[in-house]
């Protein structure tokens, strides 16, 4: 007597062993950029798996681990052990560059501390925008002195600890020089200044001073 013809169809599509669903699933997990359905899982994976029961299995397989199996809303990922995130914070150094008006304020600042915004004001022979002192502050490359014990008693700037820490100098008594600040990308190298081109009154002149 013959088997009926449903068993037969059974056996060709019979699931893989749920070690080998457990593998499936983690793979998917593990090359998908976002998290993946149970339904999608099902509809990768082979005839008759069961990507539920692998993702019980395999959840518990990562317990402990460096990274988890987890739910995320309707869906499943893998993802870093939340006690271990801080191994994927990536520190970066900003590079900033000063416009020539902060470069102005910080050499004056530097150089002629304690001085005032006038004193500053004065020495440029410009006004000094507030959007200047601020960023340098902002920077902690300056800060506020102590106030003039004059009439309105106007505050001071000095440059700061991490001012001098930068360019590894004691005190402000060694502060650095052009070639110090254009080495930290403070200042930009300036061309050389164009000589002007001689006129013929100037070539009269130099011949009457030749004569």
């Amino acid at each position: 007597m013959s088997e009926p013809e449903g068993n037969a169809n059974d056996t060709l599509f019979e699931a893989p062993p749920m070690g080998e669903q457990e593998r499936m699933v983690e793979a998917i997990l593990f090359a998908s950029a976002d998290p993946v359905s149970v339904k999608e899982l099902n509809d990768r994976m082979p005839h008759g798996c069961d990507a539920a029961e692998a993702l019980v299995h395999l959840q518990k397989r990562y317990e402990g681990r460096g990274v988890h199996v987890t739910r995320v809303g309707e869906a499943w990922a893998i993802r870093t052990a939340s006690d271990l995130g801080f191994l994927m914070q990536k520190e970066t150094v900003e590079t900033r560059k000063l416009s020539r008006a902060a470069i102005e304020t910080l050499a004056i600042i530097a150089y002629h501390q304690p001085v005032t915004r006038a004193e500053i004001e004065e020495i440029r022979g410009v006004t000094v925008s507030r959007g200047t002192i601020d960023l340098l502050i902002e920077m902690d490359w300056i800060r506020f002195g102590r106030r003039r014990m004059t009439p309105g008693r106007p505050v001071t700037f000095v440059v700061t600890q991490n001012f001098l820490d930068h360019f590894g100098l004691e005190s402000a008594r060694d502060l650095p020089g052009l070639k110090e600040l254009r080495s930290a990308g403070l200042l930009e190298s300036r061309p050389p200044p164009v000589e002007p081109i001689p006129t013929e009154e100037d070539e009269d002149q130099a011949e009457l001073f030749e004569d």
